[in-house]
């Protein structure tokens, strides 16, 4: 990576967004990490780090996985292509990863979620799903709780030792 790019905050490798929230909405069972079809522009306003995944999710189109409502803005260097920001996105996955997550989709009533974007060693940008169960406001709460109780604890062994 040259002295120009981490300047002006270009993510080479890491991750370019993420979706929080969806760990807490969704109980993840499994992951998968997707290749993802874009264009130049599209990829260059990831590497700024400006892409949205609150409201995305991945469902299926004619046998093939898609992320939608996932918002890319528009590159503002001079680049005189557009592109729709929330246009659907086709994610690229093996036949066999297709077929195994569309049955859990269908079977067992799961969510494919989109958990972050980000972009491999090569460069490359990559989609982490994740096959997730929706929570009830109850379970919500005992996740706080957990994740609370698991921070005391933590911060009184501290104390200790």
């Amino acid at each position: 990576m040259t002295a120009d790019k981490k300047k002006s905050g270009m993510i080479s490798h890491g991750i370019a967004s993420q979706n929080r929230k969806a760990r807490f909405d969704y109980t993840i069972k499994e992951t998968v990490e997707a290749g993802l079809v874009l264009k130049g522009p599209e990829v260059k306003s990831l590497r700024l780090g400006r892409a949205t995944l609150t409201e995305a999710y991945a469902a299926e189109r004619d046998g093939e996985v898609w992320m939608f409502n996932c918002y890319i803005p528009e590159y503002q260097g001079g680049v005189l292509s557009r592109f729709e920001p929330r246009a659907p996105r086709k994610l690229l996955l093996h036949h066999k990863q297709i077929s195994k997550l569309l049955g859990e989709v269908k079977k067992s009533g799961y969510t494919l979620v989109p958990l972050d974007i980000h972009f491999n060693e090569r460069g490359v940008a990559k989609v982490l799903i994740g096959v997730g169960e929706g929570r009830k406001n109850v379970d919500k709460r005992h996740a706080i709780a957990a994740r609370d109780w698991q921070r005391d604890k933590a911060r009184l062994l501290r104390g200790r030792g």
